[in-house]
Parts: C-alpha cells; sequence; structure tokens
C-alpha cells in the first residue's frame, strides 16, 4: 500500500444559521477529519458573504474586537447591538443588530413602522470613535423603509408636505414629499462606506425590496402592490435629490432598501460580499497552497449560485483546479447551477429524517461525521 500522504485542507465555511457560526462549523469539520487523516494540514478560514455571520467571520480573519452599544431597535424600543472593529479605522456593521427580523414580532403593523433608526445610531457611533472605513452585512433585516430612519439619525430631513418629519417605517414613506441633506453628517464624505451584498435585487418590481422580502417581514402578499409603488417614488426621489440612479442598482433592494439608502444618503458602494470578503482574507494565496477545499451553507438550492459564500469560493478555487467540497444541512434536489460554479460534490450532513430542531441540535455531532466521510473520501484517491 503507498504511503499516505498529508493533504493541506482549507475549510472555509458559511454560518449555519441558528446552529453554528462560520469558525464553530469550520472547527467541528476539521476535528472530523483529524480523527481519520491525523496527519493533515487543516487551515479554517471564517467566511461570509454580507449575511448572518459577516461580523463574526470578519472579526476572526481579522483578530478583531466585538463591541457593543445600546441604540434604538426597529419598533423603537432600546436593543443592545453587536458590531466589529477589523482594526482602528475600520468598522463592520451587521444592520441586523439593530434592525433585523428578530427583533420585532413579525406583524403587519411591525413590519410597515419598522425603523432603521438604531443603523444610522451605529453609523454615528462608529464615527465618533474613528471610524474612516465601515463595511456593512445587511442579511436579516426587519425594516422595509429604504433606509429613511438611519437618515433621519444622520442628519437628513426627510418631510411631509407641511413640513414635518414623516413617521417611521414604510408606512412612513407614504408621506414624504422632499429631502433635506444639508444637515448631512459631514463625515461620511470622508468615509468610505462598503455594502456586502448577497443579493442583487433592485429596490422596486417584480424582484425589488417589497415584492420579495416584504412577506418574509409581515407584509401581507395582497398589498405588495400597495407599497411597492410608495418604495418606487421614494427611488424617484432620491434619484432627484442625488442626481443619481439608486433604485435600479443590483442589490438596492437589500434588507428593505437599506442598500439603496446608504449608497444615497452615504455614499456607500454596493459590492458582492464573497468576493469583497474573500479579498479582504487574501482567500487566493491560502488556497494555492491547499489540496482540497470544504465549505458549506445551512441550506443549497439554486439561489447560493448567485452570490452566495460557497459559490464564490468554489469560483475562487477553480482558478486554481482545486477541488471543493459542500457540507450543507439540507439541500435542493437539482443543484445543477451550483455544479456550474465549481463545487464537485455536495454532501448533507444530517444522517437522516428529523425534525429542524433536532437537526439545530446535532450540528456539531453531525459536522464532525460529515468530517469523517470527506476524510474517506479523500483516502480514496490513495488506493
Amino acid at each position: 500500500m503507498p504511503q499516505q500522504q498529508s493533504p493541506a485542507i482549507l475549510i472555509a465555511m458559511d454560518s449555519f444559521k441558528g446552529s453554528a457560526t462560520s469558525l464553530e462549523a469550520g472547527t467541528w469539520t476539521a476535528q472530523g477529519i483529524r480523527q481519520i487523516v491525523p496527519q493533515a494540514t487543516i487551515t479554517v478560514l471564517p467566511v461570509a458573504d454580507g449575511g448572518e455571520g459577516t461580523v463574526a467571520a470578519l472579526v476572526s480573519a481579522f483578530s478583531g474586537e466585538i463591541q457593543q452599544v445600546q441604540v434604538t431597535g426597529p419598533a423603537g424600543k432600546p436593543v443592545v447591538a453587536a458590531y466589529g472593529w477589523l482594526d482602528a479605522e475600520t468598522a463592520v456593521i451587521e444592520t441586523a443588530a439593530a434592525a433585523g427580523l428578530n427583533l420585532t414580532a413579525g406583524t403587519r403593523e411591525d413590519a410597515v413602522t419598522a425603523s432603521t433608526r438604531g443603523v444610522g445610531e451605529l453609523i454615528k457611533h462608529v464615527l465618533n470613535q474613528g471610524a474612516k472605513q465601515i463595511y456593512f452585512g445587511l442579511g436579516g433585516s426587519g425594516t422595509s423603509d429604504g433606509g429613511a430612519g438611519m437618515a433621519q439619525v444622520l442628519g437628513a430631513r426627510l418631510l411631509t408636505a407641511d413640513g414635518d418629519e414623516i413617521a417611521p417605517g414604510i408606512a412612513g414613506l407614504v408621506e414624504l414629499a422632499s429631502i433635506d441633506t444639508t444637515a448631512l453628517d459631514a463625515r461620511l464624505q470622508q468615509t468610505r462606506l462598503v455594502i456586502l451584498a448577497d443579493v442583487r435585487n433592485p429596490l422596486v418590481g417584480e424582484q425589488g425590496a417589497i415584492a420579495v422580502y416584504g412577506p418574509q417581514k409581515g407584509i401581507p402578499e395582497n398589498e405588495i402592490e400597495m407599497w411597492d409603488p410608495v418604495m418606487a417614488r421614494y427611488g424617484n426621489l432620491l434619484q432627484t435629490t442625488f442626481q443619481r440612479e439608486i433604485a435600479a442598482l443590483p442589490g438596492a433592494g437589500a434588507a428593505g432598501g437599506l442598500a439603496a439608502g446608504l449608497a444615497a444618503f452615504c455614499g456607500a458602494t454596493i459590492e458582492p460580499g464573497i468576493d469583497t470578503i474573500l479579498k479582504l482574507i487574501d482567500f487566493d494565496e491560502k488556497v494555492r497552497s491547499a489540496d482540497l477545499v470544504i465549505t458549506g451553507e445551512g441550506r443549497m438550492d439554486s439561489q447560493s449560485a448567485n452570490g452566495k459564500a460557497p459559490t464564490g469560493i468554489a469560483q475562487a478555487a477553480k482558478k486554481y483546479k482545486k477541488p471543493v467540497i459542500a457540507l450543507v444541512g439540507s439541500r435542493e434536489g437539482d443543484l445543477t447551477p451550483v455544479y456550474q460554479e465549481g463545487i464537485r460534490l455536495v454532501l448533507p450532513i444530517v444522517p437522516g429524517p428529523v425534525d429542524l430542531a433536532t437537526a439545530l441540535q446535532q450540528t456539531r455531532q453531525n459536522l464532525l461525521e460529515a468530517g469523517k466521510n470527506v476524510a474517506r473520501i479523500w483516502q480514496l484517491r490513495e488506493r
């Protein structure tokens, strides 16, 4: 029998929503591999695509620091929001920490009145702390106000025809007649703001913020045709105010249009989240020396090919002809688009039929076993 090789394995997992951070998922998988191939050289690299886990992944990758601050939640109540520092002048914010769906009741009333005010307070806080560069992850939002609440905190005045400030949420946008930016925080012009987008939805239309994401936040399906024109009029006002087309930007509809608001009021750029994060953590340099790349996420379906972490990782690994295996909590039947992006094999980690709660509880053990299975697959190359 030939002597066993010592494979170099790079593990870059997205978080498994509700059960494992990116670092945890990678660490547990590595533990399983080592039980079968103890001589393996394994690098665990936390990653994210702008969705849940972006702060944790980047802070871990940069050996940064997570801090907390009290801000106004989407329903108007105080919440404690975590954010990260990558270095003394670079902050990373997950907007869900201040305006997340988990901070609302998910009712129709909450959906139409939920505000991004807390996001504005987070931005002001990190500016006060000396931030010159801010990265944003927009996943998990419970708001649909187009970033209006955020803009008001940062000094913009969103006014009714009578000259009063509009009310919170997309309900307030109904009365929006004009936008005054004369008092907008001047520090925004000296700050680089980058939206790490994991979706490409425009602000309005069939693929827009309301049609696609509104029902997830509590807006009734039969009210989409009522609220989408409200968002469209808001987009037109943004274009008039800033002399820039905002509504059609790919990703402008993310987080209930918060991406559009960040682009307009803060001058933020919208970038593919996984591509930008891979550059930040110098993924190309790390993948060159790997024999195998392991990635994964909680659920993989055809939409995973559109800007999500595993396929972004596969595309980067493909340039260096590195094989990629994806470990997933669950999967769609037809994953042709995913395989076309460079993933060689998708392995579900759940060993048999269980309810969701049980599957979440068993994530650690299931990833350990999946790691063992990957190691055994690798051993097939040696026989």
